[in-house]
């Protein structure tokens, strides 16, 4: 910079200003005119009342001689006063320039510059170092140094002269004292922060009052590179630099960029007077007033100044030894400072940096998360850029690898590691670049230089040939003689000597070279989205990592730690060709991730970071194997750091050979982890990676079945099995038996190859670590339950016995939390036990099968059992307890609520999902108004229905009419309407007394005829009657038997008169009746048999029936019992009857039917362009399908498919217009056919006509694409076709022709969507349908996914005006007091934002993940994911988002509870309160007669 200009060194030399005319005179002499001079002075300004009198000198020749005699007084001993004297007498002159006082002798008040000028020079004497007593020396310098430092802040009188005077005199003191080797405890030492400080303090004020010229930089340049083994010179640097850089950024880049905040005591050494210009003229200079920093590193430069050479030959001028300097051995530590000072730089131009809490400079963030963004550069370049990429100016010889690394502490770690921020704690999330900072080349061309030639410091390349710089002979002589000394050590020496300074040895210069890898390391993943860097700086930039990740020989755990720490986004930034360095990261993470002391790294950086930024490495390395395939890696240094033929790094390999190195890496990562929130990414992984490998396969088999090749569907570069990937993977050769990795490739190589062994792995391995070191974690025990749900979805066949491990272990994990004492339990850990059942919940109904295997059904009702009642009915072998018998103590409501859905589940959905009415609606789709319209008796209506409520928990709505259509009318039937906590179904019922078959044949009952007599079968015999057997004749009369006489005896002739008629009137009675009985006789065998008179026949069957009485009665409803009030209850009867005429009775049915059977969310999708701000121009993106990137709509489909909002039954993204089961638009058709013309892209989907839908047995997704007001109306009113050709076109068309998954019952026939709900969903969802109830849904977590196409306008994303534009009518409902309000803070709302990276692959940033509750899995921050897995892991964790919101929250009720509430509700207010009497007699009574007329 300042070649053409001549430094002013000579001049400083020659200069004689500071010898007095006493010097030639014999010393007695002058000590004793000094002294008799300078005393009357000193002793005048010591007494305050002489002071003020007539001054001693008067005119301008007495001033110069006694300045004369003062010159030499400086240089006298300090036994006496007299030095003092001087000291005082010159520093209360020199204060004629700030404010003239009555000591002051007038000629010095006359020309105060002059004589300023002169009383500087004659001050360098007291600065020359002495023999005696040092402290009155450093007592009086400071003195000095003080007025110095006063003189310059107040005086406005200086002139340029006088400046430049006050300049050279602070080089020149501070080269006397500073140049020289440091002796201990001498007066440089103590002075030396002191003295540099008022160096660099003056040199500032100077710039701003008057700017040096630049001989004067040139020379301090010169001198500073003399001074550089103190290490208050780098602090002091460093400080001015940094609080220079701060008054720098505010101009350069105004108040948007982030401020890089410094000690208040540091920005007040910048005078807040000088302006813009002078303060980047200022900042580029003293940037280089260092010289080169990484000179620090080599103490043969450093010792190479000509005060060194003075002393480093002796007398006889044999060379000593160069470790002789105790100063030397602080170089390691000043070249870190350094560094650390650069690196300060370098992120406050990256926007990242933040204070410390002492006055030192920031500390660099070393873990960060890296964007890209577009900033116009101001920074000049740099004149030394274009190094050869192997420049090492250092000589000494770097040992190899031992276990003495342990015990190489820095001499800072005492209060922070090296590595790491002392104020950055482990959950704070990493800064993000600023938007607006420099491009990566142009802080290269600045730092890139120093910073590549720190990172090399002491490195062995090309097989270990050391390229050296240039030297003196003697220099190098003594380099060579410290090396050959230094390997000479053996390891057992530096371990047992606690007196050994691991200071003397080179490797002791890691800190400062991990500093700059890391710096490096930031500066590269800062790189924007398209942003180019030159090759040459990516390719040393990569010989670095290369370097620094070393695990053989050549390791420096400092620079892996440093290059691990501050690479987590490296592989998500589009650097060209950074694929090349894949195999030595994976090598590295083998190192660290599967090692669970992590001992070697603990003396330089928290491991917990240490292993958080490998595991976020590993996370974008993942997806590259199934994304390349079988291309290969090129090779960079075929043999360049082994001598051995059989290193993994000589021969190019797959990506695909690689994947079970890193499956194996994550497995190890797994087992090892203890942090939470890393096992929780770790977690989020294996899902991603699982469900990735079983889509690859899918596609796979799908390719060789149908013989194809790659499509767009399917991006991956290979068609064969993923199971011929292992054979050629390599591991690499390390002398390092310790690593588990060796270990678990053997464990793991046979059955974690294919996506059935990964996931029987996956699942084998969180089943164990969940019941055993992560069930106390909740954050851990939800991530785990989270992956294991997910796990249930991935579509591999497995063995039933892994699936059914599954179910077990999430059972015993339940049996173990509530059988926790009861001190432990809190809410915290009903949430856990919660989240096990939603867990069970999703397993049952991905796999029903499962519970065809009895112990399995067994244990899975044990389990619900147990969370509904608190206990089991069987532990072990005790006596089994009758739920009547048990007194129920659930664990919490929560807890029971949790376990009645997953009974709920079992009984309602295994087996029954999706239902004939599609996957939109798990209930039926009928209700009273659909019987109506489609019943065809003219005479039904809403009062035909009877209403019964069961056990206070379902409600029966039955309709004894025929519906008139396949029934046969000839049996009883009943339409049944069942709501209960799980929703609505509708039951058609027969009363069937004959079998299904016989049914079929016959059309009306017709009894058997009788048998016709046969009278000729037997024998008939001619019996003759008698009232008594012959026997009664024989036997004798007795007397008493003759004392009755006979007839004849006693009858006279007027009684034989009477005698005669009434045996004649017997005689016709008996020839009359043989008559009769002779005509019957007739009568009777003319007649035809049987009689139709007489003849019994069967009643015609019934035609009206008490079909709700009989269908109470017949199912065990109807009782005695089942009316009574139950005894000590508040409680209904178990059989209630509800009174419909009450008012407002349908409204509340109408309210229950809209309360949804299943949790439902909404996810809003934006597409943001690049430099895009407001929310106007990001809703417009969506428009039109030619202004979006082809996969983010191929990015829609794979989230759900396309309903139309009208016929929808399930919930559309808007309370409005969800759960609608008998509306339509009829005019839809028309309409479609304009729609499809037009080119409207994804705004199709914005929840006016269409959206995107999601659903399972347990969830409900809506995906909302929000568009402009006015985008969809205007489309369809234009009706102008726009037919040019795009490829975007071509996949909008399948979008909007494809069929709805729900199965439509019945054609609806009413609008839906009136003309105010055709605006946007904000304006249309403040406006609700007249007459239809909204109920209170309670609280709702609305989710946004953020297509961007560059990564750093995630900073610009205007969340808070998008706010209005997810609206859902939810948060407005009427008593929704726990509903999501407005005034949610934005940090709060989740946001999941994906960025295209240019490989094809996908990077995602989580934003508003905080708390226990949110580091929700699969995507965690800084994840790369692929194509094919992309939707299905969005979906996943917006389920799992919203899953753990309603955890969180105090006052969510499930569904079905919310359900049963209201169904109690209903029961309170209509019950029809009726005697038992009545009750039987209303049921045989005909329903709605009374209401028929209404």
């Amino acid at each position: 910079m300042y070649s053409e200009w001549r430094s002013l060194h000579l001049v400083i030399q020659n200069d004689q200003g500071h010898t007095s005319v006493l010097h030639s005179y014999p010393e007695s002499v002058g000590r004793e005119v000094a002294n008799a001079v300078v005393r009357p002075l000193g002793q005048v300004l010591g007494t305050p009342s002489v002071a003020g009198s007539e001054n001693l000198l008067k005119t301008d020749k007495e001033v110069k001689w006694t300045m004369e005699v003062i010159c030499y007084g400086l240089t006298l001993p300090l036994d006496g006063e007299t030095v003092k004297y001087c000291v005082d007498v010159y520093t209360d002159w020199i204060m004629a320039l700030v404010l003239p006082k009555d000591s002051i002798p007038l000629p010095v008040i006359k020309e105060p510059n002059q004589y300023v000028q002169t009383i500087l020079k004659h001050l360098q004497n007291l600065f020359v170092p002495r023999q005696e007593q040092g402290s009155s020396q450093i007592r009086l310098c400071l003195q000095v140094l003080r007025a110095i430092q006063k003189l310059a802040r107040e005086s406005s009188l200086m002139a340029r002269e006088t400046w430049e005077v006050l300049l050279l005199f602070l080089l020149q003191i501070n080269d006397i004292l500073l140049a020289p080797p440091t002796v201990q405890g001498g007066i440089a030492e103590n002075l030396a922060e002191k003295l540099i400080g008022v160096l660099f303090e003056v040199w500032l004020l100077a710039c701003t009052r008057c700017f040096p010229t630049p001989p004067y930089w040139k020379t301090a340049k010169e001198m500073v590179a003399n001074w550089r083994h103190h290490p208050a010179v780098v602090e002091q640097w460093s400080k001015v630099i940094c609080a220079l850089t701060s008054r720098l950024l505010r101009f350069t880049y105004g108040p948007s960029f982030p401020a890089f905040k410094v000690p208040d005591e540091d920005a007040s050494l910048i005078p807040p007077e000088m302006d813009n210009e002078c303060v980047a003229q200022t900042w580029f200079r003293f940037l280089h007033m260092l010289s080169n920093p990484v000179d620090l590193s080599n103490p043969a430069i450093i010792s190479s100044t000509p005060k060194f050479q003075e002393q480093f030959l002796n007398v006889s001028g044999m060379p000593q030894e160069l470790n002789q300097y105790p100063c030397l051995k602080h170089l390691p530590q000043i070249f870190f400072r350094a560094m650390r000072g650069i690196s300060c730089l370098v992120d406050a131009f990256l926007g990242i940096s933040r204070p410390r809490s002492d006055s030192a400079p920031p500390t660099p963030v070393n873990r960060l998360s890296m964007p890209q963004s577009a900033a116009v550069s101001t920074t000049p370049p740099h004149n030394r850029r274009h190094r050869a990429v192997t420049v090492n100016k250092a000589t000494m010889k770097t040992s190899t690898v031992s276990t003495a690394h342990a015990s190489k502490v820095q001499h800072q770690t005492s209060s922070t590691s090296p590595l790491s921020s002392p104020n950055q704690t482990s959950s704070e999330p990493r800064p993000l670049p600023a938007p607006r900072r420099p491009k990566v080349n142009s802080i290269l061309n600045l730092f890139g230089s120093w910073l590549f030639d720190a990172a090399f410091v002491h490195c062995k390349l090309h097989n270990g040939i050391n390229r050296d710089s240039s030297m003196t002979a003697i220099t190098t002589q003594a380099s060579m003689e410290f090396r050959r000394k230094g390997s000479q050590m053996s390891t057992d020496t530096m371990v047992s000597n606690p007196m050994f300074d691991a200071s003397e040895f080179p490797d002791n210069y890691e800190a400062g070279r991990a500093e700059a890898c890391g710096t490096l390391c930031r500066i590269f993943c800062s790189k924007k989205t398209g942003e180019e860097i030159l090759p040459a700086y990516l390719s040393r930039f990569y010989m670095l990592l290369i370097q620094g990740l070393q695990i053989n020989d050549y390791v420096c755990h400092p620079v892996l730690a440093s290059v691990i720490l501050n690479s987590p986004p490296l592989f998500c930034c589009d650097l060209k060709g950074i694929d090349v360095v894949v195999p030595y990261f994976i090598s590295a993470l083998e190192t660290i991730l599967p090692d669970r002391e992590l001992s070697k790294f603990k003396s330089y950086v928290n491991p917990t970071e240490l292993r958080r930024s490998s595991i976020n490495i590993l996370l974008s390395l993942l997806p590259l194997p199934h994304h390349f395939g079988t291309v290969k890696s090129e090779v960079v240094l075929e043999g360049k750091f082994s001598n051995d033929d059989s290193s993994s790094y000589d021969k190019p390999i797959t990506f695909l050979s690689l994947k079970l190195r890193l499956v194996n890496i994550l497995i190890g990562a797994l087992q090892t982890e203890t942090d939470p929130n890393n096992t929780q990414m770790i977690l989020g992984a294996m899902l991603n990676i699982v469900q990735d490998s079983a889509l690859l396969e899918a596609i796979g088999c799908q390719m060789e079945m149908g013989g194809g090749e790659n499509n767009l569907k399917s991006h991956s570069r290979t068609n064969s099995g993923i199971s011929s990937a292992s054979g050629g993977s390599t591991e690499p050769t390390t002398p390092d038996s310790e690593r588990p990795a060796q270990a678990l490739l053997r464990d793991y190589a046979l059955n974690t190859d294919s996506a059935a062994g990964l996931l029987i792995r996956s699942i084998h391995l969180v089943t164990q670590r969940l019941n055993s070191q992560w069930r106390q974690d909740m954050s851990i025990s939800l991530a785990a339950l989270e992956l294991l749900s997910g796990l249930a979805k991935v579509k591999v066949m497995v063995d039933s016995g892994d699936r059914k491990r599954a179910i077990s272990s999430v059972c015993t994990y339940i049996v173990y939390q509530c059988s926790r004492p009861a001190p432990l339990h809190s809410r915290d850990l009903h949430s856990m036990i919660v989240a096990a059942f939603q867990c069970l919940c999703v397993w049952l109904t991905e796999h029903p099968d499962m519970l065809d295997e009895k112990d399995c059904l067994k244990e899975v009702l044990e389990i619900v059992e147990l969370g509904i009642s608190g206990s089991k009915s069987k532990n072990n072998e005790q006596e089994v307890k009758y739920k009547g018998d048990k007194e129920p103590n659930p664990a919490s409501m929560r807890v029971k609520d949790a376990a009645e859905a997953t009974l709920t589940c079992i009984m309602q959905l295994l087996g029954a999902f999706p239902s004939p009415s599609g996957p939109a609606s798990p209930c039926s789709l009928v209700n009273e108004t659909t019987l109506i319209k489609y019943s065809r008796l003219p005479t039904i209506n809403k009062h035909s229905f009877r209403y019964f409520v069961l056990d206070n928990s379902v409600i029966l709505a039955m309709l004894e009419q025929p519906l008139g259509n396949e029934q046969n009318d000839f049996f009883p039937s009943v339409t049944v309407l069942v709501r209960g906590m799980s929703g609505r179904l509708a039951w058609a019922q027969q009363l069937c007394l004959l079998p299904r078959g016989a049914k079929a044949n016959q059309k009306l009952f017709v009894p058997e005829p009788r048998p016709v007599p046969k009278n000729d079968v037997g024998f008939k015999y001619s019996v003759k009657h008698r009232p008594f057997p012959e026997e009664v004749d024989k036997i004798p009369f007795v007397k008493a038997d003759l004392s009755i006489p006979d007839l004849h005896e006693i009858v006279t002739e007027e009684l034989e008169e009477r005698h005669e008629k009434l045996r004649s009137g017997m005689a016709q009675q008996i020839a009359y009746e043989i008559h009769l009985e002779q005509q019957s006789e007739e009568e009777l065998q003319k007649r035809s048999f049987p009689d139709p008179v007489t003849d019994c026949k069967p009643p015609p069957p019934a035609q009206e029936f008490q079909t709700a009485r009989l269908f109470l009665s017949h199912f065990g409803f109807l009782s005695l019992e089942a009316l009574k009030e139950p005894a000590n209850s508040r409680l209904p009867p178990h059989l209630i009857a509800l009174d419909s005429t009450i008012p407002g009775f349908f409204d509340d049915i109408g309210y229950l039917d809209l309360l949804p059977c299943r949790p439902f969310d909404t996810v809003f999708i934006f597409y943001m362009k690049p430099g895009q701000k407001t929310n106007q121009e990001i809703l417009k993106n969506v428009e039109s399908s030619r202004t979006v990137q082809p996969h983010f709509l191929e990015f829609l489909l794979s989230l759900g498919w396309s309903v139309d909002v009208g016929r929808h039954p399930g919930w559309t993204g808007h309370v409005s217009t969800s759960w609608s089961i008998n509306c339509c638009d009829d005019g839809e058709g028309s309409q479609q056919e304009v729609i499809s013309s037009e080119d409207i892209g994804a705004s199709i989907f914005n929840g006016q006509k269409k959206v995107l839908y999601y659903a399972d047995a347990l969830t409900e997704i809506a995906f909302v694409v929000p568009s402009p007001v006015e985008s969809l109306t205007d489309s369809l009113e234009s009706n102008i076709s726009d037919q040019d050709s795009d490829s975007n076109m071509d996949l909008m068309p399948g979008i909007l022709k494809q069929p709805s998954l729900t199965l439509e019952l019945f054609p609806n026939h009413t609008d839906n969507l009136n003309s105010s709900q055709r605006l946007s969903p904000s304006s249309r969802m403040r406006k609700l349908p007249q007459g239809r109830p909204v109920p209170p849904l309670g609280p709702e977590t609305r989710v946004s996914v953020v297509w961007v196409e560059r990564y750093d306008d995630i900073e610009n994303f205007p969340l808070s005006e998008l706010m209005t534009e997810i609206s859902t009518g939810v948060e407005t409902t009427a008593n929704s007091s726990t509903s999501l309000r407005s005034t949610t803070l934005e940090k709060e709302v989740p946001v999941i934002f994906i960025h295209p990276l240019n490989t094809g692959l996908f990077r995602i940033k989580i934003q508003g993940a905080t708390g226990k509750f949110n580091m929700v899995i699969p995507l965690v921050d800084g994840m790369i994911v692929s194509r094919r897995a992309l939707g299905f892991l969005v979906r996943q964790t917006v389920i799992n988002i919203c899953r753990r919101k309603r955890l969180e929250s105090d006052s969510y009720s499930p569904p079905h509870v919310r359900r049963k509430q209201k169904i109690t509700d209903i029961v309170n207010k209509y019950r029809n309160k009726q005697l038992e009497p009545e009750f039987y007699t209303s049921l045989f009574q005909e329903v709605g007669l009374k209401n028929c007329s209404s």
